[in-house]
């Protein structure tokens, strides 16, 4: 111990406030604690804890996380609120338990000092400094004696100046007095005991370092097992979000696959009694659904074949009144001109029917064989389309049109065929009289509704095989190139501009027959002018 030596009155470093009571009781004083500005070195411990609370995130971002994201974050959040708080407590009952635990012995300490003290200045000639150097303190802390105005000290750095002003005024007046303070960014504790049978003042100060070191190791203990908790949350509601929504994902898988075509797509049930009901009252609502298409289905199939009979006993009855045409009147003529127009539209119609009824019904299979692409294209614009609509314009086969250069097979009746050579000589395995059904279809539908067909073209993408029938009408607009595909649904173009002999439902059958094969049919604009290009995309591999 550094010898006591007397130190003149200086102005204190540190100032705080104390209170205390006269007599012989003793109350502890504890100020409250400011910290300079200037003091950079505080001990984490000393400052202010706080529960920080999450960041509020935008509605916005919320809005855009899945059900199972939220259901996670909820429980993360609840998990850090909760462990942050058990921490915030936790840290404040330790701290005041070791606070009181400290200050409980540096008081008994320092009443035993100061009662040494009395006794040994009630001896005339007393050497302070030897009496300071004899007595027992406890580590860290050091000795200040106030004896007819001279202070005396352990330690040259310890003198009046770290003594709160205010502090020493109360012991002045008689009263004990104890207050925690910041010295040097160190935490600092001070009691003060007055001896007025001797008008002497005893002073003993302690460092709370090895206090606020522990604290620091407190908080950062409280935090990472925040943190633990807070990940454990997480996790636990990933997995509790998963077992919960795990049966609403197969529900959503099987209202995917109902409305696929799947109708027989049922939802296994599961444990809970809640989502019992939730998966029985989903297969009843299927059950309904799948028996009311059927019904529909066999509705429409029923209806169409009721009505072929009636149809061709009025088609054999206008061939012969077709045969005898020329012995009719003018006015009848042109009545039986229009009622055989109507009547093959009928037929069509009825035909087109029964084969939507089939896709409905699920009977609708393939029977596939090996064709040539070029061929298969020539075929349909020679054999199903173009003989029929130059023969009804002009009476006789149109001229040809060149090709581009580059490209295989010469105009047919009138109609562009752009296949390159390669491809013209690919065999794909397809129901040869359905891809003829698509083909035919999307080029009656250019010759009625589009100005006519500005080409037909077959080429590979992506391993597929791509038909592209390119018409010379203004367009579809976008907002009817989805709808287009649907049954009797004629867009703006077939309303205005239809000569009447179709009901909507060739490009819904070119659908159909696509879809069968695991192919896609959409319409786009063309790329070197005006008009429409239909495309119908096949994998060269049939599913």
């Amino acid at each position: 111990m550094i010898g006591a030596r007397e130190h003149s009155d200086a102005k204190p470093q540190a100032t705080g406030t104390a209170s205390g009571k006269r007599g012989g009781g003793h109350r502890s004083v504890i100020a409250a604690i400011r910290r300079d500005p200037s003091q950079s070195r505080t001990p984490r411990s000393w400052r202010p804890t706080k529960a920080r609370p999450a960041p509020a995130r935008p509605k916005q971002r919320i809005r855009t996380l899945g059900l199972r994201a939220r259901i996670t974050a909820v429980f993360a959040l609840g998990a850090l609120l909760v462990s942050t708080a058990l921490a915030g407590i936790t840290f404040w009952t330790a701290r005041q338990y070791f606070l009181k635990q400290r200050e409980s012995t540096a008081l008994r300490q320092a009443y035993v000092n100061a009662s040494f003290v009395r006794s040994a200045l009630r001896s005339p000639n007393t050497n302070i400094p030897q009496l300071l150097d004899s007595i027992d303190s406890l580590p860290g802390s050091h000795s200040v004696l106030y004896d007819h105005k001279h202070w005396f000290s352990t330690s040259l750095a310890i003198g009046r100046n770290p003594i709160p002003p205010a502090m020493q005024r109360l012991v002045a007046t008689g009263s004990p007095a104890t207050q925690r303070y910041m010295m040097n960014g160190s935490p600092e504790m001070a009691i003060g005991l007055p001896i007025p049978s001797v008008n002497a003042a005893y002073f003993e100060t302690f460092s709370l370092e090895e206090l606020g070191r522990t604290l620091h190791i407190l908080v950062l203990s409280l935090e990472v097992a925040a943190i633990a908790t807070t990940l454990a949350g997480a996790i636990i509601g990933r997995w509790i979000s998963g077992r919960v929504l795990g049966p609403l994902a197969e529900v959503a898988d099987a209202a995917a696959a109902i409305s696929g075509g799947h109708l027989e797509t049922r939802v296994k049930a599961t444990a809970p009694a809640d989502l019992n009901l939730l998966a029985s009252s989903f297969n009843q609502m299927a059950d309904r659904l799948q028996e009311r298409i059927e019904r529909e289905a066999r509705f429409t199939s029923d209806v169409s074949h009721e009505l072929r009979s009636p149809l061709t006993t009025l088609s054999t009855s206008l061939g012969v009144l077709e045969s005898r045409a020329t012995e009719l009147p003018p006015r009848s003529q042109e009545a039986l001109a229009l009622l055989s127009v109507e009547v093959r539209r009928f037929q069509n119609m009825v035909s087109d029917l029964l084969e939507i009824s089939r896709f409905d019904a699920g009977s609708a299979e393939l029977s596939l064989e090996e064709v040539e692409v070029g061929e298969l294209v020539r075929n349909v614009v020679s054999a199903h389309v173009a003989p029929q609509l130059e023969s009804a314009r002009t009476g006789r086969p149109g001229p040809g049109v060149p090709s581009r250069k580059g490209l295989l097979t010469p105009a047919t009746q009138g109609i562009p065929i752009e296949i390159p050579e390669s491809v013209s000589r690919l065999r794909v395995l397809v129901d040869k009289r359905r891809m003829e059904r698509v083909l035919a279809n999307l080029i009656e539908n250019a010759q009625s509704y589009a100005g006519g067909v500005a080409r037909v073209t077959a080429d590979t993408a992506r391993k597929n095989i791509q038909f592209a029938v390119e018409d010379n009408g203004p367009g579809v607009p976008p907002e009817e190139r989805q709808r287009i595909f649907e049954r009797f649904y004629r867009g703006r173009s077939g309303r205005s501009r239809g000569d009447g002999r179709g009901a909507g439902l060739g490009l819904s059958l070119v659908a159909e027959h696509v879809r069968l094969h695991g192919g896609t049919a959409w319409v786009e604009p063309r790329r070197d002018g005006p008009g429409s290009r239909f495309i119908v995309e096949l994998p060269l591999a049939p599913r």
